[in-house]
Order: structure tokens, then C-alpha cells, then sequence
């Protein structure tokens, strides 16, 4: 029963990291309260709780609150250069996202196919498994996928999604193995026992190693971030209060937290 509680454990914990990670990785510290949303005629970005709230630029023209912003020369260059980093970004985050939940959905598909005795509950729940798959990748194509990136959503698809669907497979598959460990069978202890170690045997190959390299995919685009932040830092334009544009933020507890962890 504790083998079974640990490798359930490491499943679940396997998989909510997997797609977590990825999210941290995504954020690379720096962090917008703004909605975005990439059209063919250039890139805005939204926000209801504070001002400027509305954003759109192309082609090196800026408009603020439905305002027309005047830039130099060298702006309009910094602008161009801002739209086309975001416009890179997006298909590439989308990528690394469908790719976080497939991560995420594996282990716990693993866990079922592995630990599920009955055929039928097994295929009840694999069946549970794929439709919880199907609407995050939905969600992520119907957002990301179209341009849309909506502040705090990867938080919702990411991490809570896949706890959720954690919770509820635990409850539903213990009920079995609770039965098997009680049971004083010892066959059926040991095949308990050896799909476990089955179980821990394959989820290394099934999670771990992709994890790590969705990982890399995610980190190699928070120079992207880095060179966003500094172009905003480099416009020489000012908004109507006189203030910058500040479109992104470093979030210095993040990068703290980060590099504590990393020690």
C-alpha cells in the first residue's frame, strides 16, 4: 500500500511539474498583466484594471488608448522589431504548451493503464483521461493557437487542470488497490506490488526525459522576453502622463525563488 501511495505520488507530482515547469520556464521571471492578442494587421494588447489599458502596434506606428502616438525613426525600428518578436513567440510557446499537456496526460495515463485492474474502469478512465487531454489542447488551440494569450490562463490549463484530473483519478482508482493490499492475498499482493514497479520502472522514460526537454525548448525563448524588455526600456517616446511603456516586468521574487531553487 505505501508503494503503491509513493508511486502514485511521484505520478501525479511527475506530471503537474512537467506542465509547471514549463510554465516557469515560459514566464522566464518576467510576467504582464495584458491580454494579448496577435492579428494579421499588427498585435494588441488589453487590460481592464489600470491605464494605458489599450495597446495596439504595426508596423512601427503606435496607438494608445485610441490615441496616435508620434515615434522617431528609431522607435518605429524598436517597434517593428517588438511586433516581430511577439509574433514568433506565440506559435512557438504553443508548441511547448500542447507538448507540456501531452507530458502531463502521459503519466497519468501511465498510472491508469498500469495500476486500473478492471478492464472495464480502466477504459472508463483512460477514456476520462483523453477527454480532459482533448480540452486543454482545445483551450490552448483556440487561444494560443489563434494569437490570443490571456494574462494568468496558463496558470488554469497548466497546473490547476491536470491537479484536478489528479484528484479525481486517486479517488477513483485507490478504492482497487485499497482492496488488493487489504485483501491478505498474497498473489494478488504481488501483483500489486509488481505493477508498481513496473509503474516506477516507466515513468522516468514516460515524463522525466521530455520534461527536461520541454524544459530547454521553453528556456531557449527567455532571450526573446529579455530583448522585449529591453526594447521597451530603450523607446525614447512617452505615453500622454509622461510615463513609459511598460508592456512586461521582471517580478524579482520569481527570479529569487528561481535561483534558490536552482541552488
Amino acid at each position: 500500500m505505501l508503494s503503491f501511495a509513493t508511486v502514485l505520488m511521484l505520478a501525479a507530482a511527475s506530471g503537474v511539474q512537467a506542465m509547471d515547469r514549463h510554465a516557469h520556464h515560459l514566464s522566464c521571471s518576467f510576467e504582464s498583466d495584458y491580454n494579448l492578442q496577435v492579428e494579421a494587421n499588427g498585435i494588441a494588447l488589453t487590460r481592464s484594471d489600470s491605464h494605458p489599458a489599450n495597446i495596439f502596434m504595426h508596423d512601427g506606428t503606435l496607438r494608445v488608448d485610441g490615441r496616435n502616438i508620434t515615434v522617431s525613426a528609431a522607435d518605429a525600428g524598436r517597434l517593428r522589431d517588438y511586433e516581430q518578436q511577439v509574433r514568433e513567440l506565440v506559435p512557438a510557446v504553443t508548441a511547448i504548451a500542447r507538448d507540456g499537456v501531452d507530458i502531463g496526460y502521459s503519466a497519468l495515463t501511465t498510472v491508469v493503464a498500469t495500476l486500473s485492474e478492471s478492464g472495464d474502469e480502466r477504459a472508463r478512465l483512460l477514456s476520462e483521461l483523453r477527454d480532459r487531454r482533448g480540452e486543454a489542447l482545445q483551450h490552448i488551440d483556440g487561444t494560443l493557437g489563434h494569437g490570443i494569450w490571456k494574462a494568468g490562463d496558463d496558470d488554469e490549463w497548466f497546473g490547476d487542470n491536470l491537479q484536478k484530473t489528479v484528484g479525481d483519478l486517486v479517488s477513483n482508482i485507490t478504492a482497487d488497490v485499497v482492496k488488493d493490499a487489504l485483501s491478505g492475498d498474497s498473489s494478488r499482493l504481488a501483483a500489486l506490488q509488481a505493477r508498481t514497479d513496473a509503474l516506477d520502472a516507466t515513468l522516468d522514460k514516460a515524463v522525466q526525459e521530455p520534461a527536461e526537454k520541454l524544459g530547454q525548448r521553453a528556456q531557449a525563448l527567455c532571450p526573446h522576453l529579455s530583448h522585449l524588455q529591453q526594447l521597451q526600456q530603450q523607446f525614447q517616446f512617452r505615453l500622454p502622463d509622461g510615463e513609459r511603456l511598460q508592456l512586461i516586468q521582471l517580478n524579482m521574487d520569481r527570479t529569487d525563488k528561481a535561483s534558490y531553487a536552482q541552488r
